[in-house]
């Protein structure tokens, strides 16, 4: 696999710094866009061992930091769950222009669940795959322990994640109560793959089963038995990367 890196403006203005997975040698069939977890960066372990498995068959992939995350411009505090599905579309309008439109979007935890909101922004996209995602945004306000009365005096607080200290925003609160998933699942009008560890703590189980129930075929759903929520191990890593790829390519290649 060869990497390179690459900027692109997403539709507010702001530059965004990404890392285009390509194989050695010869054209890529298809690309795809992953979409990085919560407070994550596009050169998180995860997002490199999956892309490599994608690449390995094929399939091209553009990882990128989300606004205000790893080496994208813009103010993180700024940035809800609408604009990381909105820097999703600009990826794939990255691709589409330099590149091939994107026909794959995946994602992991949060960025599961941007990939599903954002699909219908991608008309080129004909697949999704998640990874460890949860089926309602708002279940992030749970996890961080963000209260009804933590804004009640002030526009952002601070909040630590993984030992990592986030200004955190309102509107990026308030934009997760607002958002519908239930109507985009419904929606979806692509084959969806779920992936999901029946031990994740951080996400639970539940959320695959809420999110496969909803959808509609062709969906499909593989349990990853012994991994944890972030694929620490490489092997598990692989193996869901390679079980994407496997599974897209009946999906990728039908829209040629």
């Amino acid at each position: 696999m060869r990497s390179e890196r690459v900027t692109f403006r997403n539709r507010r203005g702001i530059e965004l710094s990404g890392i285009l997975d390509l194989p050695e040698a010869g054209s890529p069939a298809h690309f795809a866009v992953f979409a990085h977890c919560f407070t994550c960066s596009k050169d998180f372990k995860l997002a490199v061992n999956v892309d490599r498995e994608l690449v390995d068959r094929g399939i091209a992939v553009l990882r990128f930091d989300f606004t205000g995350l790893g080496q994208s411009g813009g103010d993180f505090s700024d940035t809800t769950f609408t604009t990381n599905a909105e820097d999703i579309a600009s990826a794939a309008d990255y691709l589409s222009n330099l590149y091939k439109p994107p026909k794959l979007l995946v994602g992991h935890s949060l960025g599961g669940a941007a990939a599903l909101y954002a699909a219908s922004s991608v008309r080129s996209s004909s697949a999704v795959a998640t990874i460890a995602t949860p089926s309602e945004p708002r279940h992030l306000k749970e996890y961080l322990g963000i209260d009804a009365d933590a804004f009640a005096s002030k526009e952002r607080i601070e909040l630590k994640v993984a030992g990592r200290s986030f200004a955190i925003g309102k509107e990026f609160v308030q934009d997760l109560e607002r958002v519908n998933m239930a109507e985009r699942i419904r929606d979806l009008g692509r084959a969806l793959l779920v992936l999901h560890a029946p031990g994740d703590t951080v996400v639970g189980m539940d959320n695959a089963d809420y999110i496969f129930e909803h959808a509609h075929h062709p969906k499909s759903f593989i349990s990853l038995d012994g991994a944890d929520h972030l694929l620490l191990d490489e092997a598990d890593a692989r193996y869901v990367g390679s079980l994407i790829a496997v599974w897209s390519l009946r999906y990728l290649s039908s829209r040629d």
